[in-house]
């Protein structure tokens, strides 16, 4: 490889790619969640797409430039359109925040549909925080062997986004854990009081 900028440019691409790729690995060995649908070195390919968006960028910026391409994931294939909220109100620091973002497709579906959602309503507002907790509740949601083809992601999704369109608001992520905690008991899942969900 020459020494040039080009050259140096691309190695240093490659090792960010490598270090992603490390990242995951790690995160994987220390067990405290489910394996990633999406391969490790598919989403470090995804990422480099992502070089003609401008970040940090809104989740429409990158559906209107990227939205067409496909991932595959364990559970088959999908648009990017679909993980992603084609909306304003939330915003990717970097490729490495989309990639976290998809690699659980299912996940990913459910929180384009509560971003979309509050995006509806200005005075909606889902922070940071709050968005970070519906995750984390989603992905405990897919984490339960029992509940059969992430059932208790839709059942919570659909709770959250009525409540957004008929409300208004963002239900806190109390009372999202509370619905998933209802949810899993419902279901024949114990739910102990030291775990996300016990609420």
């Amino acid at each position: 490889m020459a020494d040039d900028k080009s050259g140096r440019d691309k190695q240093a691409h490659d090792e960010e790619r490598r270090q992603r790729e490390r990242e995951i690995a790690a995160e994987l060995e220390r067990g405290d969640e489910a394996e990633p649908e999406v391969d490790a070195s598919e989403l470090a390919y995804f990422e480099t797409e992502l070089e003609p968006v401008a970040f940090p960028a809104t989740g429409a910026e990158i559906v209107s430039t990227v939205g067409d391409r496909e991932i595959e994931s364990a559970l088959g294939t999908h648009a990017i359109a679909e993980l992603l909220p084609d909306a304003e109100v939330e915003t990717f620091d970097s490729p490495a925040d989309v990639g976290a973002r998809i690699r659980r497709p299912t996940v990913a579906m459910a929180m384009k549909r509560v971003v979309e959602a509050a995006d509806d309503f200005p005075d909606a507002e889902l922070g940071t925080s709050q968005r970070d907790a519906y995750e984390r509740t989603f992905r405990e949601l897919a984490a339960i062997d029992v509940v059969d083809e992430d059932e208790g992601i839709r059942v919570v999704a659909d709770w959250i986004v009525e409540r957004i369109r008929d409300t208004g608001k963002i239900p806190g992520s109390r009372d999202v854990r509370r619905r998933a905690a209802k949810f899993c008991r419902a279901n024949g899942y114990e739910v102990r009081n030291d775990e996300w969900l016990g609420i």
